[in-house]
């Protein structure tokens, strides 16, 4: 019994550890890619763009997938996809196999870290809360470490086949894992209708979710892209003053879901997420609003803030039938990437237009309309589960 309660929790946390270092590689290693190849800033941005588009591609078809076909199976063929991937790096030396090997990694990634959200209450039934955090905080070391000790230690091309070949072998033994990891198969239709758990909630539900996510992405995404930025143009501080803040926001959202992990087993989904919603987009909204003295209490709703994303993936999955549980959060999830991704674009322009200062406002105001609608939602789905 105990050997089957760790064997997930093993198999998860090696897989985001991996995953984590993955995510971070395009950002580390960009300024080496563009050296090797010759890149302009153009072709580095659509190096960037086309791993964005692997997030949409992998996360709309993969939530079907797991919810037509055995989840461990889809688990295990998605962690071949990013394997090839990393093969693929090893393999090759030139602009177009990174290109592809970056749709097939970041796609890969993004799912496989929504398919261990969606596994976690199954393999973790009765603790799923706790883990959940806990998996996103491992991930959260492995982004962290690996930009710490390549970039201070890694930063070439060697250093670029080398974390591929560490994170190739991370990759074959989560995949041996995952071959003797037993997965609860999902409920069939007929048998979750007649439990009482077959019942879709009505669209406006699905679509509350979507907007509410999307808002909450650019609120989150939005300080770590442009913080340091704001802070330098606005206030015309140094990047060491800059970087204090989003160091706080980023280190809080890997902290807090480790410490915060524990509350949010203990009070369950939906009040977790009203209680720190609620806090951290006062923190969020009041940092934004108090300029250069709010800075630091900007950077700290961060660690507020850090269980809100898993636990709302958790949300998802309660609400919905088992049937549709990945492919409502699948499709959700794209639907908010969308919103953030159109964010960033043109989040330049108004910069240019009208100025950081007044352009950074429009984060607080996504972040209270994100909070909006999570009370709107809580009395739409009412008291239909925990």
């Amino acid at each position: 019994m105990k050997r089957k309660r760790l064997l997930p929790v093993v198999c998860f946390g090696l897989l985001m550890l991996g995953l984590g270092s993955s995510d971070a590689l395009r950002g580390i290693f960009a300024p080496v890619f563009q050296s090797r190849y010759q890149l302009n800033e153009s072709q580095l941005s659509l190096m960037i763009t086309v791993s964005y588009i692997g997030n949409l591609l992998f996360l709309s078809v993969g939530g079907k997938l797991l919810d037509t076909f055995p989840r461990k199976n889809v688990a295990m063929a998605v962690t071949g996809i990013w394997a090839g991937a990393l093969l693929l790096n090893l393999a090759a030396d030139n602009y177009l196999c990174i290109m592809i090997s970056m749709f097939f990694a970041l796609g890969a990634s993004t799912l496989l870290n929504t398919t261990i959200n969606i596994l976690t209450p199954a393999v973790c039934a009765g603790y799923a809360g706790l883990m959940v955090n806990v998996f996103f905080f491992i991930q959260g070391i492995g982004t962290s470490a690996s930009q710490l000790l390549l970039g201070k230690y890694g930063f070439h091309f060697e250093g670029w086949k080398f974390v591929n070949g560490a994170l190739l072998a991370v990759g074959a033994v989560v995949f041996a894992l995952l071959w003797v990891l037993t997965v609860p198969q999902q409920i069939p239709k007929k048998e979750e209708e007649e439990d009482g758990g077959g019942k879709e909630p009505k669209k406006a539900v699905f679509w509350m979710f979507a907007a509410m996510m999307g808002l909450y992405f650019i609120g989150e995404h939005g300080i770590m892209n442009w913080l340091m930025s704001y802070c330098i143009s606005a206030f015309a501080m140094d990047s060491g003053q800059a970087s204090l803040s989003l160091s706080l926001f980023w280190g809080g959202m890997t902290a807090g879901r480790l410490l915060l992990a524990p509350v949010v087993q203990y009070l369950g989904t939906k009040k977790s997420l009203g209680l720190f919603g609620g806090i951290g987009t006062a923190m969020f909204c009041a940092g934004c609003v108090l300029g250069s003295k709010g800075i630091l209490i900007l950077g700290g709703s961060g660690f507020v803030l850090s269980i809100l994303y898993p636990t709302m993936v958790l949300l998802i999955q309660e609400i919905y039938p088992g049937r549709l549980a990945a492919t409502r959060t699948g499709a959700i999830i794209s639907i908010a990437t969308i919103a953030d991704i159109v964010f960033n674009l043109l989040f330049g322009m108004a910069a240019k237009t009208w100025g950081y200062g007044v352009s950074f406002m429009i984060m607080p105001v996504c972040m209270a309309g994100f909070y909006l609608l999570f009370l709107n939602l809580q009395r739409s789905i009412g008291k239909a589960r925990p």
